[in-house]
């Protein structure tokens, strides 16, 4: 393709991907369904149906939206999270994050090669991808429905914080699949570890660095450039991260936790607040539109006629066996958070699939792996269903556990 009608294609794509996730946006609120949900419906229409996108999973502008919108989202994520906010929770928010994830893949995974015939490291992939929940998805949903603090805070950090734990768990795997190393459990765990804590580093250290040059009242130089320093911070910590061999993912989290904790190093922003808020809020929404009408655009729907019924075993597994044991293995250790039983249950069913897994397949897709359009089908039709089915059924479930708030307290801005 010649320079000038690529870039032709790649505004072309853009303007269509943007108004149609305008438009089924609204449509989105009209229905009170999550959006993600209705640019699934889009892409859908704008690829398979109408032929008007056709952009290789594997070319560089699908590649470059994935990873450039991944991390933005996931230094969201963190920003948002309150750090004081975890004190009672901690417990249960730790176990989530890693051994929860781990119990998802483990099962999904089980499911995956019993009933899709995967090889066994392919549906370790699977599991992988698919592992983590989605706090695009989860935030949004939590500002219709209103419920108590202490259920709210776990359920949104476990979904930041396991978003990072699902990618580098999906690249360790990943590793493995690429470069054809056998299989090893110890060595597994200590890539993991290695490239996690890595990642953890690369992103405190350079989003110290940042929010001290912006939000310090006396030197912070770059504080008429907050949202700029903001994207910097994220997309900097990214690249670094993956540039030293660890995980960008993290890296990018752990800054955006810097960034929403600033208070705690005595540094300030709450001049900035709303700028920042307006600011990650639009370029989210963005993002979204982005990964799921590109990913609606590239479901191959007869991969997914044809492995339809495996499927839907797979991820019954993963919603009705793999979410509750990891949210029991996770919560019932926790004495100090005292659980109930009806909040424990509303766990269980609040664990929305969204953007990473939608973007790490794919990623995984891109490479050319092996299986990746039985991975791909899989991930799209556990994203879509988990959003129908759960995301649009928490309200009711919240009320009919006694878990709703008719006048809650006024949530903390990110700072």
């Amino acid at each position: 393709m010649e320079h000038g009608a690529q870039l032709d294609h790649v505004l072309f794509l853009i303007v269509i991907i943007l108004t149609m996730g305008m438009l089924f946006g609204k449509v989105a609120g009209w229905l009170k369904l999550p959006d993600v949900a209705l640019f699934l419906v889009a892409g859908i229409l704008v690829g398979p149906g109408l032929h008007l996108v056709s952009e290789s999973s594997a070319s560089f502008t699908n590649q470059f939206i994935l990873t450039v919108g991944s991390a933005l989202i996931l230094f969201d994520g963190g920003r948002n999270i309150r750090l004081s906010g975890l004190r009672k929770v901690w417990i249960t928010v730790s176990l989530l994050s890693v051994p929860g994830v781990l119990i998802t893949c483990a099962a999904v995974s089980v499911a995956a090669h019993a009933l899709l015939g995967l090889p066994m490291v392919y549906a370790l992939l699977l599991g992988a991808i698919i592992s983590s929940t989605d706090p695009a998805t989860l935030i949004p949903v939590f500002k219709q429905v209103k419920i108590r603090d202490k259920v709210r805070e776990t359920v949104e950090s476990e979904s930041a914080f396991n978003d990072a734990t699902g990618s580098i768990l999906t690249f360790s795997v990943l590793a493995i699949v690429t470069g054809g190393q056998a299989f090893s459990v110890s060595s597994g765990i200590l890539e993991f570890v290695k490239t996690a804590l890595g990642g953890v580093a690369v992103g405190v250290i350079v989003g110290l660095l940042l929010a001290f040059a912006t939000a310090h009242l006396k030197l912070g130089y770059l504080r008429e450039y907050a949202t700029i320093a903001l994207v910097v911070t994220a997309l900097g910590t990214y690249w670094l991260g993956t540039t030293l061999q660890v995980s960008g993912f993290m890296a990018t989290f752990a800054a955006g936790l810097i960034w929403g904790n600033v208070d705690l190093f005595k540094l300030d922003l709450n001049d900035k607040l709303n700028e920042m808020a307006h600011f990650t809020e639009n370029t989210t929404v963005l993002m979204r539109m982005l990964i799921f009408i590109l990913l609606g655009s590239q479901v191959n729907f007869t991969v997914i006629l044809h492995h339809l019924w495996p499927s839907l075993g797979v991820i019954a597994v993963f919603m009705f066996i793999a979410r509750p044991l990891a949210v029991l293995a996770s919560a019932l250790p926790d004495r100090r958070a005292d659980w109930k039983w009806n909040e424990i249950v509303f766990m269980f069913w609040v664990r929305e699939t969204g953007v990473i897994p939608a973007a790490l397949s794919g990623m995984v897709a891109g490479l050319g792996v092996e299986h990746a359009d039985v991975i791909a089908s899989v991930t799209f039709l556990a994203v879509l269903l988990t959003i129908l089915l759960q995301a649009g059924t928490t309200g009711a479930v919240a009320r009919k556990l006694g878990l709703e708030e008719r006048h809650p307290a006024i949530r903390p801005q990110p700072r």
